[in-house]
């Protein structure tokens, strides 16, 4: 698993201070040997523990980002056969949903609905997203954390819009984590009541195992990437508590079949919900606001009662 060989760093737009980032010295590693330990430490992997200083991630004081642990994908740690390697991701996903659970918590106590948007590159996530706050943020609060390799290219397409955003750099990883989103978190300070798109990397493979701390996933297919994607990534699929099936105004000029792709869909995840939309013009694009805003409202309702 790619958190498991450390894959790459990431960097956190506008901040210069330290974090544990999901370190936690005296027992998230319990259950692994002190040779595991030690092999962990020798790959420079990410793996639960903290000890209070830089060490297992570089932070340059002063700089305007914080950067993660700085493993490369795929590292081979030596003498760790398939048992140790689960166990290391075990306790990675461990760390990982603690941060979560915080993250959401947080965002409940504060009454901010926080969405977890997920696709392949290409899909119009970015289009889609602009469109979304655009027609949104007249009559409620939005913000958003960007999450890409790098550069700040949507993140600058979602400011041009009004609305605040943070751009989260992961460098080599291919996913965000609840470490990174607690940390975009506190730099973004979203306001009560406010809607929080995360635009995860883009990728239908490992963004599917890390929670956020989000009130849903929201996974978006176009109709030019092939109707067999929910059975060649179910866990993605299986996660989603929404799929948007986007660009469907392409759909004539393209070999997608629509009803074979939703009945994919919906083998995965039976309780799965598909809306059909074209962020480009528009067509289907009220449903999904309406999604949107049903969603924050059960989350006010239950948070008043």
């Amino acid at each position: 698993m790619c958190s498991v060989c450390g894959c790459g760093q990431a960097t956190v737009e506008g901040q210069g201070h330290g974090h544990d980032h999901g370190h936690h010295h005296h027992h998230d590693h319990e259950g692994m040997s002190e040779a595991e330990h030690a092999a962990l430490h020798a790959a420079g992997v990410a793996h639960g523990h903290e000890h209070g200083h830089g060490h297992g991630h570089e932070l340059e004081r002063g700089a305007s980002h914080i950067h993660y642990g700085e493993g490369e994908a795929g590292v081979s740690v030596p003498g760790l056969d398939q048992t140790h390697v689960i166990r290391m991701e075990e306790a990675v996903l461990g760390e990982n949903d603690r941060r979560a659970s915080r993250n959401r918590a947080r965002f409940e106590t504060d009454g901010v609905l926080a969405l977890n948007l997920l696709s392949s590159p290409g899909s119009g996530k970015t289009t889609l997203l602009c469109e979304t706050v655009k027609a949104l943020q007249s009559e409620l609060p939005v913000a958003v954390i960007e999450g890409d390799q790098q550069t700040s290219n949507d993140a600058d397409r979602i400011r041009a819009t009004g609305a605040p955003a943070i751009q989260v750099n992961t460098g080599k990883g291919c996913h965000l984590d609840a470490a990174m989103i607690e940390d975009a978190a506190n730099g973004l300070s979203a306001e009560e009541g406010s809607v929080l798109f995360i635009e995860n990397v883009g990728n239908l493979v490992c963004p599917a195992a890390f929670d956020l701390g989000e009130a849903a996933k929201v996974v978006i297919l176009s109709v030019t990437e092939g109707e067999d994607k929910p059975i060649k990534y179910p866990d993605m699929f299986a996660v989603a508590d929404l799929m948007i099936l986007n660009k469907i105004d392409l759909a004539p000029y393209v070999q997608f079949d629509i009803a074979r792709c939703m009945g994919m869909a919906r083998r995965v995840n039976p309780s799965l919900q598909i809306l059909q939309l074209s962020a480009t013009t528009g067509e289907g694009l009220e449903a999904w606001l309406d999604w949107v805003r049903e969603r924050r409202a059960g989350l006010l309702a239950t948070r008043a009662a």
